[in-house]
């Protein structure tokens, strides 16, 4: 059997488990082809970001379960995931990697509805009378 490397990636709400293995080159998210479960091009560019710029775009597979979150969320959950398995399979590529923003958990979700406000700072409207 041939080996295989995992990671977790985050954005936002959206979680996302990514097995690599040595393969051709293809991308299933959820079952799908990635070119079919997102629909916007820049999703899909998000998605191949690190492999194409590690130059393993064509030599590995990437097989993606994600949940939580929309579409962007999820493409970027599936990026990150991809890049940290580039690592566990190659610790070369970190620097590359490090060096594009890729290993950064991007930590900005949104902040909680407070108490007393319409939203997380909003207040509601003023009425003098």
């Amino acid at each position: 059997m041939t080996e295989r490397f995992y990671a977790t990636g985050k954005r936002k709400t959206a979680i996302a488990k990514v097995w690599l293995s040595p393969g051709s080159g293809k991308i299933f998210v959820n079952k799908k082809p990635y070119e079919e479960y997102f629909e916007r091009e820049t999703a899909l560019m998000i998605v191949r970001q690190p492999l194409e710029l590690t130059q393993m775009l064509t030599k590995l597979d990437a097989i993606a379960s994600v949940k939580g979150g929309g579409k962007t969320g999820q493409a970027e959950a599936i990026r990150h995931g991809i890049a940290k398995a580039l690592v566990s399979f190659n610790p070369e590529l970190r620097l590359i990697l490090k060096k594009a923003g890729l290993l950064t958990r991007d930590a900005r979700i949104k902040e909680r509805k407070k108490y007393g406000l319409a939203g997380a700072r909003r207040s509601f409207q003023f009425s003098k009378r």
